[in-house]
């Protein structure tokens, strides 16, 4: 059965397409790996990829991620792998997420894959059932091609769910790799949430035995604050699958109530919508 503890991507035995039990989306998610190689251009502590390296992905093989797509729906909507995979309280179809084993805009294909997407969701009598999602680091939002495939996927009625788990050059080093500039993230935070509808995704957990202190929290409220009037909400979420990144021994969840009291912080501080996700 599938867990929310458990996103390998070679389940479903197929190159772009797998399944998954996603506590924050509420049900089964198809995902689609573009980044099949492993490859990211941020190298998150927290990542569950084995293997993660840097780079981009190679070419992908549009032709085939979409009968891999249509042939997994096929599979759902007629065959008994929900009843076979899936445990009873999460046998839902909620989205077609783009996310996988790196960041998808990096890919050339990613404009061609959203297309190729919506065609098989509108083949299927899918689109506007259920949602076309793309989870992102918003690190290549200033590309334009990536913005047109954003603008793509927000006009068929998805949504984004935009990174941003720490605020600060070196705060953002340590969790995600690469020593993020806030007002460059803002900017491409507020593009984002112009060209679809946006939430922010972030990662909170406890990092060498100690949360993100009180400088930290208000780092990053004071960046959500400057974006209030372009996102719908975020998705505030701890550790729930094990690291496969040599940090790994470093990073421990934290209790729910320090979630929740962080989500009040951030609701009280900017006035958006916080869901948390243990």
């Amino acid at each position: 059965m599938l867990t929310i503890a458990d996103h390998r991507r070679d389940i479903a035995g197929l190159t772009y397409v797998y399944p998954v039990v996603s506590r924050r989306a509420g049900g089964v998610s198809v995902g689609i790996n573009l980044n099949v190689n492993n490859a990211c251009n941020w190298a998150c502590v927290y990542c569950q990829v084995e293997g993660l390296t840097r780079g981009g992905p190679p070419p992908v093989d549009v032709a085939l991620l979409s009968e891999e797509l249509d042939g997994f729906l096929a599979r759902i909507a007629d065959g008994d792998f929900f009843a076979r995979e899936v445990p009873q309280e999460s046998r839902k179809l909620v989205d077609v997420a783009f996310s996988g084993n790196g960041e998808p805009t990096s890919s050339p294909e990613f404009p061609a894959a959203v297309a190729a997407v919506r065609k098989v969701l509108a083949a299927r009598g899918l689109a506007g059932t259920i949602l076309l999602r793309l989870i992102t680091n918003g690190s290549l939002l200033h590309r334009t091609k990536v913005q047109a495939a954003i603008r793509d996927l927000g006009s068929s009625g998805g949504e984004v769910w935009f990174k941003v788990d720490r605020v600060g050059a070196a705060d953002a080093a340590a969790v995600n790799g690469v020593p993020l500039d806030p007002g460059r993230v803002l900017a491409n935070l507020r593009r984002c949430g112009n060209l679809a509808p946006t939430w922010v995704q972030t990662c909170w957990f406890a990092f060498d035995g100690a949360a993100p202190d009180a400088a930290a929290r208000q780092a990053y409220c004071e960046l959500i604050a400057q974006a209030a009037d372009c996102v719908r909400g975020v998705h505030l979420y701890g550790l729930a699958r094990s690291s496969q990144q040599p940090a790994a021994p470093r990073l421990a969840r934290l209790d729910v109530g320090d979630l929740e009291a962080f989500a009040a912080e951030i609701e009280m501080k900017t006035g958006v919508r916080t869901l948390v996700s243990p």
